[in-house]
């Protein structure tokens, strides 16, 4: 593995890339960081929330969404927080979130208490440039890293108990329809995934410690290990085609010293679409 960017990160998640930087949400200090080619690393925003996944709205705004809260929030200008949008009553954990090149957020609930509950389907839901929020899918199996195409006409879901890619077509008013199953991922339990400019998709894999970049229907075309968990990926815009992994030692001990990490690899392509 490549000389790690980022270290001691208490829980390495949702990183996407922006403006030649990389951005990272550390769940476990309730800190979104990015860091540039220079290696400077930047204190973004502070949100008290597990999970804490971002994203960012066409003007460049940060999106984060606060679980803890069952909100979505939207950095200022001047940096503040504010409300964007109230996700509902659900307490189960509000996960990945997706914007959309109109501005549509996707964000899904994974449907039961991570870890110790009973696993049960979860839910997708819409969320518009004015804070409506409707529900658009359910039975999703862990719904986990998501993403859309290029041409804003296809959202991708991985479902990480069910061991697959689950795609639908985008309406032109945000709703879903079309489901089909985009790749089986047997043996692997996709979590955060990204599209790549050829239109592959990587995910990360937790178990399985790697990345792997599959075709529509499923072959894969490329595997990266990673030395601990796989959590998440993103890929660079500029410069090199650079794949961007975090994860960490997942024990479930929240005692244990820290061992997230963000690292680079040498990827295929460029990212493309969103996020």
């Amino acid at each position: 593995m490549t000389e790690p960017l980022l270290t001691g990160l208490s829980f390495a998640e949702s990183p996407r890339w922006r403006d030649g930087r990389l951005w990272i949400s550390d769940w476990g200090r309730g800190l979104v960081l990015s860091v540039g080619p220079d290696g400077q690393e930047a204190t973004e925003a502070q949100v008290a929330s597990f999970p804490l996944c971002i994203d960012f709205t066409p003007d460049g705004r940060l999106l984060l969404v606060s679980s803890a809260d069952r909100a979505m929030l939207r950095r200022e200008p001047d940096g503040s927080l504010s409300p964007y949008a109230n996700l509902g009553d659900l307490t189960t954990p509000w996960n990945d979130i997706v914007v959309d090149g109109r501005g549509n957020a996707y964000v899904n609930n994974i449907g039961f208490d991570f870890p110790m509950g009973e696993p049960r389907p979860g839910i997708l839901v819409l969320v518009t440039p004015d804070g409506t929020v409707s529900q658009v899918a359910d039975e999703l199996h862990f719904p986990n890293g998501m993403a859309i195409t290029p041409d804003g006409s296809t959202l991708i879901v991985a479902e990480s108990h069910a061991e697959r890619l689950t795609a639908f077509d985008i309406a032109a008013d945000g709703t879903l329809s079309g489901r089909r199953l985009w790749a089986a991922t047997p043996d692997d339990h996709p979590d955060g995934i990204c599209l790549d400019a050829t239109g592959a998709v990587w995910f990360a894999d937790v178990g399985n410690n790697h990345c792997r970049r599959v075709a529509e229907g499923g072959e894969i075309l490329d595997t990266i290990a990673f030395d601990r968990g796989a959590f998440a990926c993103t890929l660079s815009r500029t410069g090199d085609p650079t794949l961007y992994i975090v994860g960490q030692n997942f024990t479930g001990d929240p005692a244990a010293e820290p061992s997230g990490i963000a690292a680079a690899f040498p990827a295929p392509a460029h990212g493309a679409g969103h996020p």
